[in-house]
């Protein structure tokens, strides 16, 4: 394809024109040529909502030759979302779907020479509005009409999200020029034993007959499609072919996998294995192997997705790798992500939980969107299986739930919601598609549209107990089979919000707060953990460690019940802007104490205190076999007895061990996991004593700390002193005696009374 991105300006009526940038939107356009403050800082996206509701026009001109092809394509890969596509004046389509690609026929009206191309995006709001007024209400989780438009559903905002809605040419957009036929679609069914089908859709300009061919791993095939005929199958069979496995389990080989018709070629990489669903248990299983899912939610990273590069999502799967996870779901209120996700994925052994984009409401069913929505759903699914990482296609986010247990069906009556989609339409789809993933229907969900969704015996449940309305404890009440969200807020680093607010000085509602009653819920869940904060400081040290405790605490709970549950998926791993969220990484790209946290409960090796006995998991293919050191002291340090555990888990698996000792302070370690420590009352502990050495490296400074005491969730915020500043630990108990040493990474020459004093250096003790 010729990409047709550049010379492009943008205006409105009341807008004269400004460079604009394709791939991108309105909002990046406008605040590039300096007509809008950055809509991420201070309150100025509450000034922006003018733009979703005004007409936008994207023009360019550019040359061309007829160069003897057949035909000539104006291929739109992506366009948000309401859209007049012109040639030469002359109009060649319409559009109303964000989520999938358009392709035009417009050899007739190129001429040589200049060529004018102009997309006029009318106001996505009164696209929506004026469907909600034909097809009647449909309830949500907000009052914006996110659900008659078929658009990122947390462009209209979320409970951790700003609202920014969006128009504009968001991916390539260029010409294709071809003659006899092209491929128009290739699916790959690849299974574990080495046969790859590979199916084949050709789109013609002739008549002719077509030789297809396929090549994988030396091996090569054909099929010839007669005159009319436009598709056919080619079985490749790979002999011992090495498995891709999700992280953890083994390696993740890929197989270039290339398929011709004449000049039209298609090649992407491809890998072997098998993938399965326990549906009762919901228990994925690859290459004949439960996996535990140890996962997060995945928002988009970028309001304005043009701007998201590869780099950004390596980066930002990266910090999901280092914190043990091994899976991603791509959560219902965003995208079919970029082929730079699903690629990164497959290489880095990442699973991906695919949820359809639906979320949060009740969706019509009628036309356009039943159209629409078919249509979505086979290109995105064409377009996605042959990613090995891909093991889960998901019908909605919470819109089962919703409908059973939000009041809808009083308001909707005898109005369609989204059952046709997520029962019917999207099952049948992707069954005969790629029959070779599992379909759900919807998250959470309990296996039969008759079970109560929030049944947490049976499929999926999503837990917002803990956070809404009680104390993280009360995970304990809990015995999931898998818990598909679950969440706790805490604000963005001190850097984050100190870039995001002009506040002098910065206070609690500097931080952009989304969620209802969000600041009183952070206040009301440290009641029994922590003290409740007088200053900026104290409040934002203590909600952020408070988050991630509550995070660990829920992990290590499900974690133990292995096998009867088998996976995590924290909500959430990103965020888009800087905001009090429940991310790990925050708008910035940094990590909240909650990443840390998080590293140390997803650890292959964990030590848990589970009421009165010691749960050990083991989330390896070795078994764990050695001793458990246990010592109970008092809340000096001082030890009152010492006793050892014999210790044996099978690989995959979870070993319980009545705990023989009591004290205010009990420790365990065992060879292979992080130590733990239980405390019973932590205002009993003695205020916290420890030595400090600040030793200058080239890639920046060590930060040796010596405890005299116990020092309790010992933390270091370089960012205060330097913004890139980055440590490479966090939330560090040490006992009397005992010794860490934080690497920080940073140019900056820090002070070190600076980097040793409060704020920077905390504990929950000091």
């Amino acid at each position: 394809m010729r990409p047709l991105h550049a010379g492009w300006t943008l205006s409105a009526a009341d807008h004269p024109p400004v460079p604009a940038s394709v791939p991108g939107c309105v909002h990046t356009d406008l605040l590039a040529a300096g007509l809008i403050d950055d809509p991420y800082l201070d309150d100025n996206e509450q000034r922006l909502a003018w733009i979703g509701r005004q007409e936008w026009r994207y023009d360019t001109t550019f040359t061309w030759t007829d160069d003897g092809h057949d035909r000539v394509d104006l291929v739109c890969e992506g366009l948000d979302t309401v859209a007049t596509v012109l040639v030469n004046g002359v109009r060649v389509g319409e559009t109303a779907n964000m989520h999938r690609s358009y392709r035009f026929e417009v050899r007739e009206l190129l001429r040589e020479g200049d060529n004018a191309l102009t997309v006029v995006f009318a106001s996505p709001y009164y696209y929506a509005e004026a469907q909600k007024a034909a097809l009647g209400l449909r309830p949500g989780a907000y009052v914006e009409p996110y659900n008659f438009i078929r658009k990122m559903a947390c462009n209209f905002g979320w409970d951790w999200g700003p609202t920014l809605v969006t128009s504009g040419i968001w991916r390539p957009i260029g010409l294709d020029a071809w003659s006899g036929a092209r491929l128009a679609e290739v699916r790959p069914l690849v299974s574990s034993n080495g046969r790859v089908d590979v199916c084949v859709r050709v789109e013609r300009a002739s008549q002719l007959p077509v030789l297809v061919t396929a090549e994988v791993a030396g091996i090569s095939g054909a099929v010839r499609l007669a005159p009319g005929a436009c598709e056919g199958v080619i079985t490749l069979d790979v002999p011992s072919p090495e498995l891709w496995w999700p992280r953890g389990y083994g390696e993740q080989p890929l197989y270039e996998l290339t398929v011709r018709a004449g000049a039209s070629t298609w090649s992407k990489r491809i890998g072997f294995r098998s993938v399965e669903l326990e549906r009762d248990a919901f228990a994925l299983v690859i290459n004949g192997r439960k996996v535990f899912a140890k996962g997060f939610n995945w928002i988009p990273d970028d309001c304005f997705p043009a701007r998201i590069t590869r780099d950004d999502l390596a980066e930002r799967f990266g910090q999901a790798i280092d914190a043990g996870a091994n899976l991603l779901r791509v959560w219902g209120g965003g995208l079919y992500e970029s082929a730079d996700f699903y690629e990164l994925a497959d290489e880095l052994g990442l699973l991906v939980w695919q949820d359809f984009p639906f979320a949060c409401a009740a969706y019509p069913e009628e036309e356009p969107f039943a159209s629409e929505v078919e249509a979505e759903a086979r290109e995105n699914v064409a377009r996605l299986m042959s990613h090995p990482s891909l093991v889960l296609w998901c019908g909605n986010n919470e819109n089962i739930e919703g409908e059973r247990h939000w009041g809808w069906r009083d308001e909707l009556q005898d109005r369609s919601w989204g059952a046709g989609f997520y029962f019917d339409l999207l099952p049948r789809i992707v069954a005969e598609l790629d029959p070779s993933r599992p379909y759900w229907p919807g998250s959470p969900y309990s296996g039969s549209p008759d079970a109560d969704p929030l049944d947490p015996a049976r499929g999926t449940i999503h837990i917002w107990t803990v956070w809404n309305t009680h104390d993280y404890t009360f995970y304990d009440t809990y015995s999931p089979r898998f818990v598909a969200e679950f969440g706790f807020q805490g604000p963005p680093a001190y850097a984050t919000l100190r870039r995001a607010s002009s506040d002098e000085p910065l206070t609690p509602d500097s931080s952009h707060q989304k969620a209802v009653d969000g600041q009183a819920k952070l206040i009301n869940g440290l009641a029994g953990h922590l003290p409740s904060p007088d200053t900026f400081d104290d409040w934002h040290y203590r909600t952020q460690l408070n988050q991630a405790r509550a995070m660990a605490y829920g992990i290590e709970r499900f974690r133990a019940l292995g096998p009867y549950c088998m996976g995590t998926i924290v909500w959430q791993l990103n965020d888009c802007w800087p905001v009090t969220s429940w991310a790990a990484v925050d708008g910035d790209g940094r990590k909240k104490p909650l990443w840390y946290g998080l590293r140390r409960a997803y650890a292959p090796r964990l030590l848990t205190f589970q009421g009165d006995e010691l749960a050990a998991v083991n989330d390896t293919d070795e078994v764990w076999s050695g001793e458990v050191a246990v010592v109970a002291m008092t809340s000096t340090g001082e030890v009152l007895a010492k006793d050892s555990l014999g210790l044996s888990v099978p690989p995959r698996g979870v070993t319980r061990l009545p705990l023989p000792s009591e004290g205010e302070l009990l420790s365990v370690s065992a060879y292979g996991a992080a130590p733990a420590l239980r405390v019973q009352d932590e205002s009993t502990l003695p205020r916290a004593s420890y030595d400090t050495v600040v030793e200058r490296v080239n890639d920046g400074v060590l930060l040796h700390v010596t405890a005299h005491t116990v020092v309790r969730e010992l933390a270091v915020f370089p960012d205060r002193l330097d913004p890139a500043a980055r440590v490479d630990d966090q939330l560090v108990t040490l006992l009397p005696g005992q010794s860490v040493t934080f690497h920080i990474s940073t140019r900056a020459d820090l002070d070190p009374g600076l980097l040793t004093s409060h704020p920077v250096l905390r504990c929950v003790n000091e």
